[in-house]
């Protein structure tokens, strides 16, 4: 089991250390543009996550509260990188879709490269559920100034499996 407030630190100094850092590569943008005003607003939770499923169908049925992002964390061997991106895939699916939610995965064994720039947080298996309008809503503002310009397409491609694509 983690120990929740070391999770919530470690998650805090990635956050501001790495996410809403702007970086060379991406363009002069931080990976998320939208990081450092949620980590000032205290707009994210990070919970320890038990179960995927058990986890995401309580999240589906309760919401997301005042919060605009959930980080469930797991111990990075709980899950293989293919277990965790299904359950995560399926879950989606069969109960957040229907309520405007969609969790995003992030497991360290499952690098995830943009122009050479390594994004995982890296230490934890990471689930990031938000309201799939505002994700939504968010990437087109940022697609119509240029964020996704120079990113790999076969990465864009993945990442918006499921999603309306931004850039269209």
């Amino acid at each position: 089991m983690l120990d929740l407030a070391t999770v919530t630190a470690d998650i805090a100094r990635w956050i501001e250390t790495f996410v809403e850092v702007p970086h060379p590569a991406l363009g002069g943008w931080a990976p998320c543009p939208y990081a450092r005003q949620a980590r000032l607003n205290q707009e994210y939770a990070v919970q320890s996550g038990h179960s995927i499923p058990y986890d995401l169908i309580g999240l589906s049925h309760a919401g997301l509260g005042t919060k605009k992002v959930i980080v469930l964390a797991y111990p990075a061997d709980q899950y293989s990188p293919g277990e965790f991106s299904y359950l995560t895939g399926y879950i989606n699916h069969l109960y957040l879709q229907a309520q405007d939610l969609i969790a995003l995965p992030d497991h360290p064994a499952d690098p995830e490269v943009v122009n050479g720039v390594a994004m995982n947080q890296g230490t934890y298996a990471l689930l990031l559920i938000q309201a799939r309008a505002d994700l939504d809503h968010k990437a087109r503002l940022i697609a119509q100034k240029g964020f996704y310009q120079g990113w790999p397409e076969a990465y864009l491609q993945e990442l918006f499996r499921g999603r309306q694509d931004p850039r269209l």
